[in-house]
């Protein structure tokens, strides 16, 4: 009846958005800002319930640190022409940080769109990509595997 969950990856520069902001602020956040229109296209295929990697973009820092849940589909953010944005909420932290090097490296992540095309902000991830990642992580807060967390039991589908 409804469709299959998709997974995403959000690239954000930590000192404009990092996992810390992301967390004091309640968990959940507008994410907006995305300019080119491939990406756009993938941030408005978003649907409510979806997960997305929180990647850490940067010249020091280039690594998955977390997931978050879409809470809020593409909306209007009042800017004019295609400008929207989708509402996450945050999900868990990444048990261990998930370094760029690291997925290059890592055979089961060959043909990651992340690595052909670098510059894209909202990428998608296929299901065997996001199960690899998430074995390289440990895991994430949340995610039911009884890693450790102190929300390791909530549910992903609870309603803002």
């Amino acid at each position: 009846m409804g469709r299959e969950k998709q997974h995403w990856l959000l690239k954000t520069e930590p000192r404009e958005w990092s996992w810390e902001d992301q967390s004091a602020n309640g968990g959940l956040s507008k994410w907006d800002g995305v300019k080119n229109k491939q990406a756009q296209k993938n941030l408005k295929s978003m649907r409510i319930g979806d997960l997305c990697f929180f990647y850490h973009s940067g010249p020091k820092l280039r690594c998955i640190v977390g997931v978050v849940s879409v809470v809020r589909e593409w909306y209007s953010d009042g800017e004019g022409g295609d400008s929207g944005a989708v509402d996450v909420k945050e999900v868990g932290e990444m048990r261990r940080p998930v370094d760029l090097k690291e997925m290059k490296g890592d055979e089961g992540l060959k043909g990651f769109v992340l690595f052909r095309q670098p510059r894209l902000s909202v990428v998608p991830v296929d299901q065997g990509l996001w199960d690899r990642i998430c074995e390289l992580g440990g895991g994430y807060g949340g995610d039911g595997s009884g890693g450790g967390g102190e929300d390791e039991d909530e549910g992903l589908d609870e309603e803002v």
